[in-house]
């Protein structure tokens, strides 16, 4: 579950209703949404996101009513079934898995303690068991890094579920284990959110701020002068720090609390700073590192850094000027072309426009908490497949918009219609 999703099915919970929540589980071609994605229907009909652009959310709103009134979870399939008519369906081609379960404290007693966790910012990961035997379906197991919470129905099982987790808790992927023949687990990493560390108190740090907070990163600003660095400036950041930028970046370092999916964008255009700063964090294992100013002030900066003793390799992560070549003007304008280019760097594309490329559209992983450039093509160029990341579904006999099965122990075809 997402951010928002989570939040509303705790405030169900708390007040002992059932919530329906369907989860995007596997994907193959070009999906919309990536797995782990969700959608919540309430009891009164209300919808809290969403599992792909819109193809199918009259569908599998119609499911969720449906596993609202029965408590069966269920697990469907969809994709393109070329009648645009009749059959829900997704236009783009690709096909998804959808798992849909009712959700109360009877169901889910573990719902508390996994929103707890994610509010205190600490590493969960989710194990549901979408098949395998009757009793254990449906079942969630939450593994965090003092222990683990629920059962899937047995040790054995339960066993294999947390080993599995382990790995999630590091990566904060979703992926899909298989453990024993005809037992199929869904494991969901999830995150406290990666960092945005921007350095320099400015127009464009505030406009930047706003940006990072929308894509999910948690926002630091920092500066030494603490007349122009203040909560008032800069309202969108969870952060707002006044010292010295190198000093700050090396005591969190040091602390660990910076790691491969921070940030840092530099854009205070002062050697004074963007030296001793820059020194510091070209040699950390940062996922993107960034610094604002003219051709010019950039090639200064890298005479600088090279006067230093900063190495070749190291220098060349520096993206700088920062951002990418859309012509900006503004603030506004200059923090979409700087997060345009942290994403297309963490999806290891060259952010070229998508009508001059022939490869996949969206990246292998997805999202701020990708660790570094996916191995996946450039716009122009073959992606490569990377089923760990993203649960890639296997060829099966049942057409789209079918259920895979209700929860009974046979498996049974049953029609969705919207």
């Amino acid at each position: 579950m997402n951010g928002p999703v989570l939040d509303e099915a705790m405030r169900w919970w708390y007040a002992g209703e059932q919530v329906a929540v369907a989860t995007v589980t596997a994907t193959a071609g070009s999906a919309p949404r990536p797995p782990g994605t969700s959608m919540l229907v309430a009891p009164d009909g209300t919808v809290t996101g969403s599992v792909s652009a819109g193809c199918v959310e009259a569908a599998i709103f119609q499911l969720c009513r449906t596993v609202l009134d029965t408590g069966e979870g269920r697990l469907a399939r969809f994709g393109d079934t070329g009648d645009e008519l009749f059959e829900p369906g997704l236009t783009c081609g690709g096909t998804i898995e959808v798992y849909v379960q009712r959700v109360d404290r009877d169901s889910v007693p573990q719902l508390d303690r996994l929103h707890a966790a994610t509010r205190a910012a600490r590493p969960v990961a989710v194990v549901t068991c979408l098949t395998g035997p009757p009793a254990s379906r449906g079942r969630w197991l939450l593994v965090g890094a003092d222990g683990w919470w629920g059962s899937l129905g047995g040790p054995t099982l339960d066993a294999a579920a947390v080993r599995a987790a382990r790995a999630a808790l590091e990566t904060g992927r979703t992926t899909l284990a298989r453990p024993a023949a005809g037992t199929t687990l869904l494991i969901r990493g999830m995150l406290p959110p990666p960092r945005m560390i921007i350095c320099g108190a400015t127009d464009f740090t505030a406009a930047l701020a706003r940006q990072g907070r929308f894509l999910g990163y948690r926002v630091t600003v920092c500066d030494a002068r603490a007349v122009f660095t203040t909560r008032q400036r800069f309202p969108d950041a969870d952060d707002v720090v006044v010292d010295w930028p190198h000093r700050y970046l090396s005591a969190e370092a040091a602390a660990g609390r910076v790691d491969p999916r921070t940030v840092l964008c530099v854009l205070t255009h002062d050697p004074k700073f963007d030296v001793p700063l820059l020194r510091t964090a070209l040699d950390l294992p940062l996922a993107y590192i960034g610094a604002m100013g003219s051709r010019r002030a950039a090639a200064d900066r890298a005479a600088r850094l090279r006067a230093v003793g900063v190495p070749p390799a190291a220098l060349a992560r520096l993206s700088a000027p920062i951002g990418l070549d859309l012509g900006a003007v503004t603030p506004e304008e200059t923090a979409v072309s700087i997060a345009a280019e942290i994403v297309a760097a963490r999806s290891g594309r060259d952010g070229g426009r998508l009508t001059a490329g022939r490869g996949s559209i969206h990246a292998a992983v997805y999202g701020p908490a990708a660790h570094g450039p996916a191995a996946h093509g450039s716009a122009g160029g073959e992606p490569q497949r990377q089923e760990e990341v993203h649960p890639v579904l296997e060829p099966a006999e049942v057409p789209a918009g079918q259920l895979l099965y209700p929860a009974d122990p046979v498996p049974q075809r049953v029609d969705v219609h919207m």
